[in-house]
């Protein structure tokens, strides 16, 4: 409570004075009464500093949030059961002390059927729920853990895992996460991908339309990796929550690493920015949610092609935008070993496109009008495609 000098009673040595123009001041000099005044004004001060902080604090905590509000249990407006689409609930759990929000908040995300877990500062597993991580043998979580470090021919017999997938596994190991923006990424010039800054210039200008308006925008960055795409985003303010998604842990991680050093992400902004661990053909997302979803270099990483484009389609809105840039084949083809034969196709981890028109087939089998797909050749082997739903 806010002290002021127009009433309240004080202790001057042994002298009672009450403070304010409608009392007198009874045997007490002049410089007492200044000292009680003084008094006054450093609590008063002190008091609204405190007040200052303990309103900065709640902003932080709101900000952390999100979405989230408070933690009284609320429903998200896009993320759902992967497997029955259910809404999915929001509770957090924890608290934030001293206004650091660093730590982040442990948050469960429920259906009638399935817990799902994440954390504010990391990202949520929309991927495997409470129940299913509970199943797994502890002996097999730690063989799981670690089969990144056995060589792939060996994997499935070791595992005991006949549905070894190359695809998924490579972008799993944490030494791809830490070189994809270290050169892995920028090697892909030589297939004619122009640069992620060019590259996000037309995702823009294709998102454009699909975002304005008065309602609240979503957009999804699949197969995000260490978040190159993500962060862009995300920065350009333009739209009301970026999702970033990615299969593989460690590229999460990374992620996360680079966008907490991200001194611009930092500032004050209209965006929210989520993290989530999915599978593209299982996306955690209600039917048309979404209002544009990106997927740069990465369709030819999806196990099920079929499966992750009508997923993509069925979450987007009706007039929602894709766009994703690709390899043909052409690209991989030509990759030898270290001893200069070439790879043998079967073992390579990527999905071989031929042609521009298998690849608009694809898109049209997944629901998109063919006159709403533009498929471009840029180059030597980079695809770009965009669909609207």
């Amino acid at each position: 409570m806010k002290l002021t000098l127009t009433c309240g009673v004080f202790l001057v040595g042994i002298t009672t004075i009450n403070v304010g123009n409608a009392f007198t001041v009874p045997s007490c000099s002049q410089k007492k009464v200044g000292a009680a005044r003084n008094i006054a004004l450093q609590l008063s001060t002190s008091i609204v500093q405190d007040e200052g902080i303990t309103k900065e604090r709640e902003e932080q905590k709101k900000a952390l949030m999100g979405l989230f509000g408070s933690r009284k249990r609320s429903v998200d407006p896009v993320l759902a059961c992967p497997d029955t689409k259910e809404p999915l609930s929001i509770k957090t759990k924890g608290t934030i002390l001293g206004g650091d929000t660093s730590t982040g908040v442990q948050v469960s995300l429920e259906s009638t059927e399935k817990t799902y877990i994440g954390r504010t500062n990391t990202y949520y597993n929309l991927l495997e729920s409470v129940d299913d991580t509970q199943e797994t043998d502890n002996s097999n979580s730690v063989l799981r853990n670690l089969q990144v470090f056995i060589p792939p021919p060996l994997r499935s017999a070791v595992m005991n895992d006949d549905g070894y997938i190359p695809m998924r596994d490579l972008f799993t190991s944490p030494s791809v996460s830490f070189a994809y923006e270290r050169g892995w990424r920028q090697a892909f010039v030589a297939a004619g991908f122009p640069g992620p800054d060019k590259e996000f210039e037309m995702v823009q200008e294709y998102f454009q339309s699909a975002t304005q308006g008065p309602n609240p925008t979503t957009v999804v960055d699949m197969s995000c990796a260490t978040g190159l795409f993500t962060r862009r985003l995300t920065k350009s303010n333009e739209y009301d929550r970026v999702i970033g998604c990615d299969y593989s842990d460690s590229m999460l991680t990374e992620a996360r690493r680079r966008i907490r050093a991200d001194r611009d992400l930092s500032k004050q902004r209209k965006t929210s920015l989520d993290l989530v661990r999915c599978d593209v053909a299982r996306i955690p997302m209600r039917s048309e949610s979404i209002d544009a979803l990106h997927a740069g270099a990465a369709m030819h990483c999806w196990p099920d092609l079929d499966s992750a484009l009508s997923e993509i389609y069925r979450v987007l809105k009706p007039g929602g935008k894709y766009f994703a840039t690709t390899f043909l084949s052409d690209y991989f083809s030509m990759a030898q070993t270290a001893d200069g034969k070439q790879n043998n196709v079967q073992q390579q981890a990527f999905q071989l496109f031929d042609s521009i028109d298998e690849l608009k087939d694809m898109i049209i089998k997944a629901g998109f009008e063919e006159s709403k797909v533009q498929i471009d050749l840029i180059g030597r082997a980079c695809v770009v495609i965009r669909a609207e739903k």
